[in-house]
């Protein structure tokens, strides 16, 4: 039986309902208008009510029952620790290209976690494969309008599908998406290619069966991601996978190409994108911005560059100013994978005078030298290229290489126990904006 716990309050905004009644971090929700929430869904529905009845346990364990009146659907100004107030679903598959397989043992326990939640799909965009759904958790996306919804589609081919899952539910998954277009609710769908295996005539029977039901008002399948898989050096030898090397790579491309022609023809939409890593191991240039339409794909990695790109442009146009006062040196580090796209950004913070950015592109010695990503880079790989060298005042970190929250790569080393190391200031830099204002700051 799943247990629901109180809904622990990491932080009150100020200004907000809950800051005047008094909530405190610490706090926790245990029933709104008589029912405890599940989950972040759960309270935001609840809470959409003018009047409710809360009861509340504070940080000593004191119950106390509160009643607000407020404006329909206006917020209480909380957050929490957890999204999931019950238990996560985790993924019963076996797929080998999974990377919570791929990872050395004996790091944080959450990162061994497969989540195959659908109420983090719906929340945060993450992808899961329908196949741990219970008929009470259909029912409740049905009664709730959980629409859209990420799918791990990979292959349609039942065979296929099963084969790369390991699972035999996972058969099932064009009457899961017609269950979704019965409804007029939506998914948006990932596909990652594994050569060999989903590739091929595969791709195409796939990718063809996804688009069928991008058709309607409410399309079923709002879009679709072809990612390339990512192998470490720590994954089974007998997973029978291979990676995607540069010939793979202008195939998949020349094949989807093709592809999206007939889709945009039909549904004046691209619908299936390609995701950057494709160009970057096959050495290809970026598809143009306007390819990418409103960018429905950019958690998968389609068009994320060139979206980041065009944002620093124009951000630097307002904000980079023709010299700095104090003369500075950075050291900028960035996956091996974007070097060569990265050029135009480097040579325009270059072109401040008195500032001097030095790229450092690197691939993962932890993971594996395919790994060239640089959200996957770690304290390990920084140590192993870094030491010992001039880095200038310090280091711009992209915070994608931490932990949500937190100075703490993948492998468990500390951001400030590796600046020690390092004997070197990082300041980590999420956005444009950050990379900007922390260069000439």
């Amino acid at each position: 039986m799943t247990t629901i716990r109180p809904a622990r309050i990491t932080k009150v905004l100020p200004d907000s309902i809950a800051a005047e009644i008094g909530f405190e971090v610490g706090d926790a929700i245990v029933t709104i208008n008589g029912t405890p929430p599940r989950d972040l869904i759960d309270y935001q529905f609840l809470c959409a009510d003018e009047i409710l009845e809360l009861e509340v346990l504070d940080a000593t364990g004191k119950t106390h029952h509160l009643e607000i009146e407020k404006d329909y659907d206006e917020d209480l100004g909380l957050e929490f620790e957890t999204a999931l107030f019950d238990n996560l679903i985790q993924c019963n598959n076996r797929c080998p290209f999974c990377f919570i397989d791929q990872q050395p043992p004996g790091k944080r326990s959450s990162l061994y976690l497969k989540d195959d939640d659908y109420r983090l799909s719906f929340l945060y965009g993450s992808y899961l494969t329908l196949t741990n759904l219970t008929e009470r958790e259909w029912q409740r996306i049905e009664a709730m309008r959980l629409s859209p919804l990420y799918v791990s589609v990979h292959a349609t081919e039942p065979e296929v599908r099963i084969r790369l899952l390991k699972n035999p539910r996972a058969g099932q998954i064009l009457r899961h998406i017609k269950w979704f277009q019965q409804r007029r609710l939506q998914i948006h769908a990932q596909v990652v290619v594994c050569p060999g295996i989903n590739d091929g005539k595969h791709l195409e029977q796939t990718l063809t069966d996804l688009a069928s039901f991008h058709t309607d008002e409410v399309p079923a399948v709002a879009s679709v991601a072809v990612v390339p898989v990512g192998l470490t050096k720590f994954r089974p030898q007998e997973d029978e996978l291979t990676p995607v090397r540069p010939e793979k790579a202008q195939e998949v491309i020349q094949q989807v190409r093709s592809l999206q022609q007939q889709f945009r023809q039909k549904f004046d939409s691209t619908f299936a994108w390609l995701a950057d890593e494709w160009f970057l191991i096959a050495g290809e240039e970026l598809p143009c911005e306007s390819e990418y339409e409103d960018y429905p794909q950019i958690d998968n990695g389609v068009g994320s560059i060139r979206l980041f790109i065009k944002q620093f442009m124009e951000t630097a146009n307002q904000l980079l100013p023709p010299k700095i006062q104090e003369q500075k040196r950075f050291t900028w580090v960035v996956g091996n994978a974007v070097e060569q796209v990265f050029q135009p950004i480097l040579k325009r913070l270059n072109s401040v005078e008195g500032l001097e950015v030095n790229m450092q592109a690197l691939n993962s010695d932890y993971w594996g030298q395919n790994i060239s990503v640089t959200g996957l880079l770690t304290g390990h790989d920084l140590l192993l290229n870094l030491q010992g060298q001039d880095l200038g005042d310090g280091i711009l970190l992209p915070s994608v290489m931490l932990k949500h929250g937190e100075l703490v790569f993948l492998d468990d080393i500390n951001m400030k126990e590796l600046a020690r190391q390092l004997n070197i200031n990082i300041f980590p830099v999420a956005g444009v904006e950050e990379l900007i204002e922390t260069c000439i700051k």
